[in-house]
């Protein structure tokens, strides 16, 4: 299936652990450089104080670096998380929001370092805020990145 970006975000909106979590992709952008996800605290999303469930904070922010720059490069390049870490900065509580921004310039890097068939390893920081804007998590992530060899 050749995924749109309202197709994934139908998708993901559906995905099991995103539904039952209560996380929603709000938007994905047809040129797949922006994304906006949301949390909202619910009673079956709740930790045991109350306050958003750490690792649906972190879920929420999983896998979209990946599929954006996946969908950018196209089927030429192997592109994964190779590491993450996240910060608890303070307790959740309401609605929560984290925006992923992809620049031309990243882009560019990626090209740029990849184009022998060299891994790359690019770094990205995001952060989950509150309805106050008000940071609750940061998130550090690592993602591989490979040219796929030529046949």
């Amino acid at each position: 299936m050749k995924w749109t970006p309202t197709k994934l975000k139908w998708a993901l909106r559906i995905f099991s652990p995103y539904w039952g979590a209560g996380i929603k992709v709000e938007a994905i952008s047809k040129d797949w450089k922006y994304a906006r996800v949301s949390l909202s605290l619910k009673r079956l999303n709740r930790n045991a104080f109350g306050t958003h469930f750490g690792g649906s904070l972190f879920a929420m922010t999983d896998p979209f670096y990946v599929l954006l720059i996946s969908n950018i490069l196209g089927r030429d390049y192997y592109v994964w998380d190779k590491h993450a870490c996240i910060d608890f900065v303070k307790p959740g509580h309401g609605k929560v929001t984290t925006e992923f921004h992809i620049d031309d310039s990243v882009i560019e890097d990626i090209l740029e370092n990849t184009k022998n068939g060299d891994k790359y390893l690019p770094q990205f920081k995001v952060e989950v805020k509150d309805e106050d804007n008000e940071v609750v998590a940061q998130v550090e992530k690592i993602i591989y990145i490979r040219k796929k060899p030529q046949k």
